[in-house]
């Protein structure tokens, strides 16, 4: 009845006419391979009110912007209601705009303005869990016997008291909280507060359908999935082994969650039945969904997840989020997906919210520009679609925020060794000329990192070779080279620093791309060049005669070969 309700109160004045725009999708239906996604934070990209904190609104007068870069589709992170205590990844209403960030009507708005532009709007789903506050989890909590008691995962004790098994929390500490109204505890993968669904109940499948729907009817193009291994649990509630070997790429060295190997509290296989569904939902309205797999066995998820065109569309991992920057771990990761999908896709990203900013994370205390623009003429390159995270089309460092001033509760649980996520989240820079980079009139809700003034948006918009002029060439160039968005891939053996590939697309000559991971200029004698005709346009620095490649630090290059 909740559901039903809230979906009959906030309907779009014209259903039928939301549809229409929500099924504007290209009639090719594999469009989102060629495709671009652009990341925006929300609550840091442009405050329109003064508050401190970016909105809805500001997101909308900025949809130029994002259309200068090229891409094609804006994943928007959580705008959702909710407490806030994990910034809008814990949520109290899936249908309706927190009004932090604006209304409805602002969000019609953003969603016709980008229609306008060509740009496709991707929302932030998120399902495993709601927040504490959610009128679902308020009712659950209240006795063992309501109508949602089973909505959430709920364990006895054993009788000793302790929780029912030895399943950590991704933030720290056990990932069972004791509730007195139920005397019972209850499941969270991730903060207290953040209580996780129980996807064994169709009910609980059906109500995220439902919400899912009321988005898509409004004119979305597609979803991204957070945490979408994580909506099914064993329900015999067997405790995790120890890890054989540890993960350090969805959680930090610090974090005893690598310990374990986490057979038993995600990647359950009824979720796959649970993707189908939603799938079969996304093809009613031609939009598309992309998953955040973070796992064990990152790779062989999203292999599976993508496989046989009926569920994800697109899913990527944290597997090129993590400090590892070398030729033979990125070669790796592409081949390992390869080597396991069956007519899948990845979506390969390199920075995002819960990452350190990849300029800092790849390039140390002093990164250049050039390494920009080789990381993103190389994440161009590999097989998959891209997804771009806000401001690093500016090439923005990390910023060092003190722990006075931290927000992010999993930096606060963790610091120093792990400083969180704050360092990512930092406000845009967009003018170089006016209080907070122009971000807000009031007080930011993070404070603006002083060294991302210097390279505002405003001061690279006249620079010709400023990292972000240099995005927008590479992009278009790349939009006009259709074996690196629909060719296969091979790669070839080179040594390191050098990362060295070749697309392939049937009625196009094979392109062969190699790059300089380090810092220092590099000559390598690689056969696979021979013959080739160097590529114009694309804005990377290096050379080549006959099987000599010779690339300056962070270089480049591209030719042909029949």
């Amino acid at each position: 009845m909740y559901i039903v309700y809230k979906f009959l109160s906030r309907i779009p004045p014209d259903p039928a006419m939301n549809k229409d725009l929500a099924q504007h999708s290209d009639e090719n239906a594999t469009w989102y391979r060629e495709a671009i996604i652009y990341q925006v934070y929300p609550r840091s990209f442009l405050d329109s009110n003064g508050d401190g904190i970016g909105d809805l609104p500001g997101i909308t007068s900025k949809l130029d912007y994002i259309a200068s870069l090229g891409v094609d589709i804006v994943w928007l992170s959580p705008y959702f209601k909710s407490p806030m205590k994990d910034f809008g990844y814990d949520i109290s209403d899936y249908c309706d705009v927190d009004p932090m960030f604006g209304t409805l009507s602002d969000f019609d708005a953003l969603i016709a303005k980008a229609h306008s532009l060509g740009l496709k709007i991707m929302i932030d789903q998120v399902m495993s869990h709601t927040a504490e506050e959610h009128p679902w989890f308020a009712e659950s909590r209240k006795s063992r016997d309501n109508p949602k008691a089973d909505w959430y995962v709920w364990a006895d004790p054993l009788p000793d008291g302790n929780p029912p098994n030895n399943w950590l929390s991704v933030f720290g500490g056990s990932s069972w909280q004791w509730d007195s109204r139920r005397k019972q505890y209850y499941l969270h993968n991730f903060l207290a507060s953040q209580p996780d669904m129980n996807f064994h109940n169709p009910q609980v499948q059906q109500a995220h359908l439902d919400a899912l729907r009321f988005w898509l009817a409004r004119g979305v193009d597609g979803v991204r999935m957070d945490a979408c291994n994580f909506h099914f649990h064993d329900t015999r509630l067997r405790s995790n082994p120890a890890a054989t070997k540890r993960d350090t790429a969805t959680v930090t060295d610090v974090n005893p969650y690598g310990m374990q190997a986490h057979v038993y509290d995600k990647t359950q296989p009824e979720n796959l039945a649970f993707l189908q569904k939603i799938r079969t939902l996304l093809n009613e309205f031609g939009a598309v969904a992309i998953g955040e797999v973070g796992a064990d066995d990152a790779l062989g998820v999203m292999a599976e997840y993508t496989a046989d065109d009926d569920k994800l569309h697109m899913a990527y991992s944290f597997n090129l989020l993590t400090p590892q920057f070398s030729a033979a771990h990125i070669r790796t990761q592409v081949e390992e997906f390869e080597a396991r999908v069956k007519g899948g896709w990845a979506s390969w990203s390199v920075g995002n919210h819960d990452a350190i900013r990849v300029m800092t994370r790849w390039g140390g205390d002093n990164p250049t520009p050039a390494l920009a623009k080789m990381v993103l003429a190389m994440q161009l390159s590999l097989k998959g679609t891209p997804c771009l995270y806000q401001g690093d089309e500016l090439a923005l460092t990390e910023a060092d925020v003190p722990f006075e001033l931290l927000q992010d509760p999993y930096g606060i649980t963790f610091w120093p060794e792990f400083k969180g996520r704050d360092g990512c989240r930092t406000p845009m820079p967009w003018t170089s000329e006016k209080p907070n980079a122009g971000f807000t009139t009031g007080k930011p809700w993070l404070p603006v990192a002083e060294p991302h003034i210097a390279v505002a948006a405003s001061v690279q918009e006249n620079d010709p070779e400023s990292p972000l002029n240099f995005a927008r060439r590479l992009i278009k160039w790349r939009r006009n080279t259709p074996q690196l968005t629909r060719g296969e891939i091979v790669f070839f053996d080179a040594p390191e620093p050098v990362l060295a590939l070749r697309r392939d697309l049937a009625g196009h000559p094979g392109v062969v791309a190699v790059f300089n991971l380090g810092a220092q200029p590099v000559e390598v004698d690689l056969p696979a060049v021979a013959g080739a005709v160097a590529m114009e346009g694309h804005g990377l620095p290096g050379s080549v005669v006959g099987t000599k490649v010779t690339l300056p630090a962070y270089g480049g290059w591209f030719g042909t070969v029949e």
